[in-house]
């Protein structure tokens, strides 16, 4: 971790990065319009986020093996430029298969933005301040991911085209780009040998290792499956209009968004585990609540809480884990944005449950994630409590 004085030149594009990485959750945006373009049924649906998340887990590991080698500097620059070319399709091709395609390009370049990203956040970050720091980056990401749908929905009723949002999104990439490649950043280096494909997947035979990586995979399914089943579920079970139910997220967000700030601010006085406990603990309870919601005032409240509950947990998980393995970061890294893949997995599955069901059902599975999250977060502090 580095002791030194970090400047705002320095620390700046990196934590833009991370507003470009909020780019992904267009994933909800996304599954709305095309399944009002395109006649698309639910399960269809979710193959957006599915090509979008499904790269964490096939390239996640290589990515960091890869980074080992030529630095987290250059990768998150490639990740910025692969996800500027993915937003840029649309625009010029529309159609459903060339939408997918877009979107395989944004997860490829967000898959390595995820793995690179926030290890260089912790070599940039003052020491003692790389946990307060990584919350206060998904506060940046959680920006990007509330006015995008603001944004879209402007430029649909100003120009009718909401795929705007895609390209002034990918030009914002291509110009941050620019900017952290003409930045000085000091990375750590590693004295252990260098990653290997070997040495990373053998990290999960380390207990703590992989319930902290199920646990990244079951935070980031809820995550993406409130994006992109939200909308649905409150016009379904509450009969809300289209447009009004698809803002909704925009309140979620809203609430992950404030969490990262309070929780930036937090961090520095309370202990890492205990916040990580409180966190799930409201996480469960403002889904539970979410799904017997009686009216659209509750549910729109609760949409904000889950936000605001669940916006630490990611990065909390991440700096526990690589901080009781600081010489493993690079394949920890990889590891874990590998779990990110949960935002693959789930959200078909609920849309598969809601299909043959309703949606209201589909919404149970996020039930047992934040379940799951609440046991991980116990068994950690145990461990951090031991040491």
């Amino acid at each position: 971790m580095n002791t030194k004085k970090i400047t705002f030149i320095t620390i700046t594009p990196v934590l833009f990065s991370f507003f470009v990485m909020s780019f992904c959750d267009l994933v909800g945006i996304g599954v709305d319009n095309a399944m009002a373009d395109f006649q698309l049924s639910n399960i269809m649906a979710q193959l957006i986020p599915s090509a979008v998340f499904v790269w964490f887990f096939f390239l996640s590991v290589s990515i960091g093996v890869l980074q080992d080698r030529i630095g987290k500097r250059n990768m998150v620059n490639i990740g910025m430029l692969v996800t500027a070319a993915g937003l840029l399709l649309p625009n010029f091709f529309y159609s459903f298969p060339l939408l997918l395609a877009g979107f395989v390009l944004l997860g490829i370049g967000n898959t390595i933005l995820q793995v690179s990203a926030n290890p260089l956040l912790i070599d940039v970050s003052p020491s003692g301040k790389s946990a307060s720091l990584l919350s206060f980056s998904q506060f940046i990401k959680s920006i990007g991911s509330m006015v995008a749908p603001f944004i879209a929905s402007y430029f649909a009723l100003r120009f009718g085209n909401w795929k705007l949002v895609f390209l002034l999104f990918g030009l914002f990439s291509i110009f941050n780009a620019v900017w952290l490649h003409f930045t000085k950043v000091e990375e750590s280096q590693s004295t252990e040998r260098k990653a290997t494909f070997g040495s990373a997947f053998g990290l999960l035979n380390t207990p703590f290792i992989l319930l902290m990586a199920l646990g990244i995979f079951f935070v980031v399914a809820i995550d993406v499956g409130i994006n992109s089943t939200s909308g649905q579920f409150l016009m379904e079970k509450l009969s809300i209009d289209p447009e009004p139910a698809k803002q909704g997220r925009s309140l979620y967000f809203f609430g992950k968004m404030l969490g990262t700030f309070v929780g930036a601010i937090l961090l520095t006085k309370l202990h890492s585990g205990k916040f990580l406990i409180y966190s799930s603990i409201a996480t469960l309870i403002t889904i539970l609540a979410f799904i017997f919601s009686p009216s659209s005032v509750f549910a729109f409240t609760l949409m904000f809480l889950i936000g605001f509950a669940a916006s630490n947990i990611f990065p909390l998980i991440f700096v526990i884990t690589v901080n009781r393995y600081p010489k493993r970061s690079n394949e920890i890294s990889g590891l874990m944005i590998m779990a990110v893949s949960g935002g693959a997995f789930i959200p078909p599955l609920v849309g598969k449950i809601s299909d043959i069901s309703n949606v209201t059902k589909g919404m149970y599975v996020f039930v047992g994630c934040a379940i799951y999250l609440l046991f991980v977060a116990a068994f950690s502090l145990r461990k951090i409590s031991n040491q």
